[in-house]
């Protein structure tokens, strides 16, 4: 297999987790993270949970679902080079469920993050992420907008 063939392939890879995360599921998403991911991932993310690999991205989807039922990670940009691929996205969703101790606003936030997600085998073995988390809890109430 061509680095390039590798390459598209760790792309479609993650649009599949893509599209399960979208579905809203944890069914799903579940079935698809253990498809997708290594369950010894190393997860660079703000995971306040305390598990790791697979099972810590369970619960963060477990979390996100019960808070935000029509979440929607929207891929703006992917950049896939060597065994890593790059995803922008933007995340939308309606605050229906408790949230970092925050009770419902049905508010809606918007909020964008960046993935670097490290393929073997085909399989994602490594992930780290930053999160605009800043601009979600502004929107949810939880902190003062800038002045």
């Amino acid at each position: 297999m061509s680095s390039t063939t590798g390459t598209t392939d760790n792309a479609a890879t993650l649009d599949r987790l893509h599209s399960a995360v979208n579905s809203g599921d944890l069914d799903i998403v579940s079935k698809a993270i253990d498809e997708l991911v290594a369950p010894d991932v190393l997860f660079h993310a703000p995971v306040p949970m305390g598990a790791t690999g697979a099972e810590a991205m369970k619960r963060v989807w477990e979390v996100l679902l019960r808070a935000f039922p029509d979440i929607r990670v929207t891929v703006e940009e992917t950049i896939a080079e060597g065994d890593k691929v790059v995803s922008r996205n933007t995340v939308t969703g309606t605050h229906r469920g408790e949230y970092q101790g925050l009770q419902p606003t049905g508010r809606t936030v918007t909020y964008g993050e960046i993935f670097i997600c490290r393929f073997a085998e085909g399989r994602i073995i490594e992930i780290r992420g930053v999160v605009d988390v800043l601009t979600q809890l502004r929107q949810l109430g939880a902190l003062p907008a800038p002045s």
